[in-house]
């Protein structure tokens, strides 16, 4: 009999790695690998998997799909059910936007969007801790999940304690009770990528990243666009009632209560009558990788240490901080503006046929030899993106109407939209081309996750910080009340209590969109060519000294 105790097998198999995503409600990039994309990035990762010939020639045709349609629907599911999660953490900044809290606490809430960019460091965890007998996917899938429901569950009975406090909303229990969400995503989407290379057969294998992509993509439109909209008084009055109310259709403790309750009872049924190991009827499933949990990270380490690989990753993690004010802030200055975030979200759906053929086109121009000078070319493009952006900003409050904006408004934010896709995807698509190019093969699974990691900290990190400084950049003064300030929340309550009202002088969003814009332009001319030149660089340079 197999032992039920907690054993330790060896394997190190990476996987992509997400976030931050486009957030669609407030124009971040996503968290990309995981949707398209996740998380935009946001930006992304795992469109490009690493394989050897032979297995690409098998997928190019996948016989006897129509007997396997039961696992990549359940595949389907499970990524659907991964992305709930997801798109709540990426509506609360906008419910938070409404409610007026600072930027240091959105700044704070954004740390949610990191476990998806961190999750190569608790992976080769996932993939060698398990129950044998139980399977060695599952034994982490149906604990996450069921973690996640009751995450949820508890989430409907405080969430509205913790957003109409008093003192203003909880923002440090929401960030904790998100990122946990977030965390136990992340570690399903490790377990349900795995299994999904032997759910399926080696030839239909390939189904599995379109799963992922329509699932997650699936399972966020409706945890934040479709919430967002049903949420929304005035969307629900305008559109679909035709007696009028205080409140939408839905409420965010009904929204969680019911995802909450899908979340433990679908589980369940995974756990009870899907058997992990079954053997295919005369399909040969694809085998997996095995390497030890120690072996994993002293190869992690030894990529990174290769001057290539580490001139890279800085290159990576700085490239972005030009971006960071228009992709972080913008759409939270839209909904502080009066722009309705349920419309924001909505702006998303237009998006979507967009960013599924932008990434076909694009690879057109990035599948030679030199993928990056695509990366390069769009690079001044995004930032001109980013200082449009701010004159978006700036002009909104005087478009605004008694009865809301123009429809010429929401045209002009779509197309500024647009040509953000278009040029985030333009540097998306050519840096996974060239991650696919240098990644040494015969460990192309880590070698890839590490760059995608690397790729989408190097997102993350600049938005939480380009949230955090909007306060400190921001001046303001005391009108109508003598020997008053408003540098504080306590000095503009004093203020206020004068009989003064605490009016903005400088717009700190507007001087941090010039200084990215011009660190981003610094960043081009100075480091960009740096990095164009790493394609002149020879294979030998990208091996690791044990493969070469």
């Amino acid at each position: 009999m197999e032992p039920l105790d907690l054993t330790t097998h060896k394997n190190g198999r990476q996987r992509k790695l997400a976030g931050s995503s486009l957030l669609p409600g407030h124009m971040r990039e996503r968290d990309m690998g995981e949707a398209t994309s996740s998380e935009p990035e946001e930006e992304t990762e795992g469109l490009i998997r690493g394989s050897d010939s032979e297995d690409r020639g098998r997928c190019r045709v996948r016989p006897g799909i129509h007997g396997e349609l039961g696992n990549v629907s359940l595949l389907l599911f499970l990524y659907v059910m991964q992305g709930i999660p997801l798109g709540l953490a990426g509506s609360i900044p906008l419910i938070l936007q409404s409610k007026n809290v600072s930027y240091k606490d959105q700044a704070f809430f954004s740390f949610v969007f990191w476990p998806f960019s961190l999750k190569l460091f608790w992976a080769p965890l996932v993939d060698a801790l398990y129950f044998s007998r139980f399977g060695r996917r599952k034994s982490w899938l149906v604990p996450t999940q069921y973690l996640l429901g009751l995450f949820m569950l508890y989430l409907s009975l405080t969430v509205n304690a913790l957003l109409q406090n008093e003192r203003g909303p909880d923002i440090v229990t929401l960030t904790a009770v998100f990122f946990m969400l977030a965390f136990l995503a992340a570690t399903q989407d490790i377990a349900v990528d795995g299994w999904a290379l032997t759910m399926l057969s080696r030839e239909n294998v390939g189904y599995a990243s379109t799963c992922n992509s329509v699932g997650q993509t699936a399972g966020y439109f409706l945890g934040n666009v479709l919430f967002l909209a049903l949420e929304s008084a005035d969307f629900c009055n305008k559109y679909l009632r035709t007696v009028p109310k205080d409140s939408g259709i839905v409420t965010l403790p009904d929204f969680l209560f019911f995802w909450g309750m899908a979340f433990l009872v679908s589980t369940t049924l995974v756990a009870i009558f899907k058997r992990e190991n079954e053997h295919g009827h005369g399909r040969r499933r694809v085998p997996e990788e095995i390497q030890g949990v120690t072996e994993t990270y002293k190869l992690l380490f030894s990529i990174v240490k290769m001057p290539t690989v580490f001139t890279f990753c800085a290159l990576l993690l700085t490239a972005k901080i030009g971006f960071s004010a228009a992709d972080a802030v913008t759409g939270l200055k839209l909904v502080e503006a009066g722009v309705p975030k349920e419309q924001l979200a909505l702006l998303a759906v237009p998006m979507v046929p967009l960013q599924i053929l932008l990434p076909v086109f694009i690879s057109k121009y990035t599948a030679g030899p030199r993928p990056l000078d695509v990366f390069y070319k769009a690079f001044p493009f995004r930032l001109l993106i980013g200082l449009e952006y701010a004159l978006l900003v700036w002009w909104t409050p005087s478009v605004k109407q008694d009865g809301g904006f123009p429809v010429y408004y929401y045209a002009i934010v779509l197309l500024s939209y647009a040509l953000h896709q278009v040029a985030l995807y333009s540097m998306y698509v050519a840096c996974m081309a060239f991650h696919a190019k240098v990644s040494d093969p015969l460990i192309g699974g880590t070698y890839m996750t590490l760059l995608n990691t690397v790729t989408n900290l190097g997102g993350n990190w600049p938005s939480t910080v380009a949230l955090w400084m909007v306060d400190p950049l921001t001046s303001k003064e005391c009108q109508g009340a003598s020997g008053q300030s408003c540098g504080s929340p306590a000095e503009a309550g004093l203020c206020t209590k004068e009989g003064g009202v605490c009016v903005t002088t400088m717009d700190g969003y507007f001087v941090e969109s010039l200084v990215c814009v011009v660190i981003g332009l610094v960043w081009w001319l100075w480091l960009g060519n740096k990095m164009r030149r790493l394609q002149e660089q020879s294979p030998a340079a990208w091996r690791c000294r044990g493969n070469q």
